[in-house]
């Protein structure tokens, strides 16, 4: 079973306000997140964030990890609830495909351009564990080299809105379909 992970617990420094309630085609960006993974996966979690539309868990070991603490939570919630895969994305991942998980399968694989989006395995709780309380530098790719992940190169990459223009031009060209 596949669990979705939403990684929702971002600072937003560049949006200037909390990017999750931003409208994208009339729905939140979060509310966009959530539906796309439910299309994909058994079942779906929001990380980070206490109010979301589907069950909410913090990031883990603490907040202000960056997305690590957040797949590291998605990690340990699959792993005890009986997931073999989180398949993760970023709140602010516009035009994730329908066909995300099938393109990165077998775990474990990201998104070469946005290693945010990547299909982790649960079994990969402890050594994320680990990596998170070394000393080591942490960053996706990092976490990602270090348990073997396939980098996946995309004929199209998804949006990735940190600023209200890239949500402005992710609108148009939903205006422009």
């Amino acid at each position: 079973m596949i669990l979705g992970a939403v990684l929702a617990g971002g600072q937003s420094s560049r949006f200037g306000s909390d990017k999750a309630l931003a409208e994208l085609g009339g729905h939140t960006l979060l509310a966009r997140a959530v539906a796309t993974l439910e299309a994909q996966c058994d079942a779906v979690i929001v990380i980070g964030r206490e109010d979301a539309p589907t069950t909410a868990i913090p990031d883990r070991p603490r907040s202000g990890m960056g997305p690590l603490g957040g797949i590291n939570a998605a990690l340990h919630h699959a792993a005890s609830h009986g997931y073999s895969d989180v398949l993760t994305c970023g709140v602010d991942c516009g035009g994730l495909g329908p066909d995300m998980r099938t393109n990165l399968a077998p775990a474990p694989a990201y998104v070469a351009d946005q290693p945010v989006i990547g299909l982790w395995p649960a079994s990969a709780a402890p050594a994320l564990d680990a990596f998170l309380a070394s000393d080591a530098r942490h960053s996706m790719r990092a976490f990602a080299e270090m348990i073997g992940a396939r980098p996946v190169t995309l004929s199209a990459s998804p949006a990735n809105i940190n600023t209200r223009e890239d949500l402005a031009s992710a609108q148009e060209q939903i205006d422009g379909l």
